[in-house]
């Protein structure tokens, strides 16, 4: 290995754009999640596909690793350099190269922000669907197959990225996938690479799904009396073919924590956040089918509005779940993690988690995307306590083993990263060594973003 040599040649390549400074290496040794830092040895802001294509090829002669990084907001230190070498910042490539409003997608490159898309196509009546609540880079949605508020209704980035342009180990720039809405033409690499957290390839491109704006929209709120309550509730919506745009689980202990950080007075119980999309009759249709399925499971204080602004005010307040959990728990550091399970078995593992952490020392409380089965736990280290780490490791075991025994998954949608390797080969069995097999064909040395998701040997 020669980082040193790899350096120089790509700094022969990009001139001042390599950046070895250790500001600017440490602006990109830690991301939101709570794993210690790892600084690279420096990092490269590209501006091409051609320079990617020319640095990866650069760093497999010198067997140098290579992290891309987006926008820093990954939750399982998915961009971090465990092995340092190169960090490659993605943020350049920011163009909205075109959209297709006949055939509803649109063509970007991988530095776009979600909701600067969003922005950008306010006047065309479509919409990008996928919100993981981060203001996240597309190109950083795609490779940890991000999802959110959403995607009951819309999908994840796996249905919505329909093509991808991504450069491999050894520099090649490949296309994979079409503007067509379907193809049974050979392998999907698209999918193959949606997901990777950047092992296999980097993403240089991406052709997204669109959306029609709704007619009309409106969002709910309503309280239970417990847990149970409001998941039946979700399971009763789904099974009467409601076409839910987005169903949000909050705990007590989170209302009562909004309540503070946003003024609200909402009563401090377990409460779904709703919202519906389509035309002005379907909307309230939809709303009173369920606050009448609500109503069989005691649930209380339904209140729906189609205002704009209303809609913005529940929305706003679940996202900025996070940052009201900072500013109640000022004296902690947040440890978030998701699992993600049929929704039949919804309700026994949020029962069972919240359970584990009310007879534990530190809290946690709960949120998440019950229509589809996704929750999340927050769990809070108080001043950077081992106790309290070492115990909350341990609640978050017990959260992953209790998602694989009722048939779900480790990570609904925060990835695998560093931090949930160790459950791959429980998930996956031998299909976590057709993972490697693979890594190993595409990247023989193991330069892109080694230490994460696979088995390393």
């Amino acid at each position: 290995m020669s980082i040193e040599r790899a350096i120089t040649r790509i700094s022969e390549t990009i001139g001042d754009r390599l950046k070895t400074s250790n500001a600017i290496r440490k602006e990109h040794a830690k991301s939101e999640a709570h794993y210690p830092e790892h600084l690279p040895d420096a990092v490269a802001f590209v501006n091409s596909t051609e320079e990617v294509s020319t640095i990866l090829k650069i760093c497999t002669t010198e067997n140098c690793p290579v992290v891309a990084w987006g926008t820093g907001t990954g939750l399982e230190g998915h961009a971090l350099a465990l092995n340092g070498g190169i960090s490659l910042n993605m943020m350049n490539m920011d163009q909205i190269l075109k959209v297709n409003s006949e055939d509803m997608d649109v063509v970007v490159q991988p530095g776009v922000k979600r909701e600067q898309l969003n922005d950008y196509l306010r006047a065309s009546g479509l919409f990008f669907s996928v919100d993981p609540g981060a203001n996240a880079s597309l190109g950083g949605m795609a490779a940890t197959r991000a999802s959110g508020t959403t995607s009951v209704r819309y999908g994840t980035m796996k249905e919505n990225v329909l093509a991808l342009q991504f450069v491999t180990a050894d520099g090649r720039i490949i296309r994979s996938g079409s503007r067509a809405r379907k193809s049974s033409s050979g392998y999907d690499l698209t999918k193959l690479i949606v997901g990777s957290e950047g092992t296999l390839g980097i993403i240089t491109e991406l052709t997204l799904k669109l959306h029609g704006r709704p007619e009309a929209m409106s969002a709910a709120l309503c309280a239970f009396p417990t847990i149970d309550a409001a998941v039946q509730t979700v399971i009763a919506t789904i099974q009467a073919g409601v076409p839910i745009a987005r169903m949000e689980f909050v705990d007590s202990k989170t209302i009562n924590i909004l309540n503070g950080y946003s003024k609200e007075s909402m009563d401090c119980l377990p409460h779904l956040f709703m919202e519906f999309h389509g035309s002005k009759a379907s909307v309230i249709e939809q709303a009173e089918l369920v606050k009448d399925l609500a109503s069989e499971y005691q649930a209380s204080g339904f209140k729906w509005s189609h205002r704009e602004e209303e809609r913005n005010r529940i929305w706003r307040m679940r996202h900025n779940v996070l940052y009201a959990y900072k500013a109640y728990y000022s004296n902690c550091t947040l440890i978030a993690t998701d699992v993600c399970v049929p929704i039949s078995k919804l309700a026994q593992i949020v029962h069972e988690t919240q359970h584990d952490i009310e007879n534990s020392s530190i809290a946690g409380p709960i949120i998440g995307h019950v229509g589809d089965g996704n929750f999340h736990s927050t769990l809070m280290i108080r001043n950077e306590s081992e106790q309290d780490l070492e115990i909350a490791n341990e609640l978050s075991h017990r959260m992953n083993e209790r998602a694989l025994r009722l048939g779900g998954t480790v990570s609904g949608e925060h990835g695998v990263g560093i931090g949930k390797i160790k459950y791959m080969e429980e998930e996956h069995g031998e299909g976590w060594d057709i993972m490697s097999s693979i890594k190993k064909a595409l990247d023989p040395k193991c330069i892109l973003n080694p230490g994460k998701l696979l088995r390393q040997n």
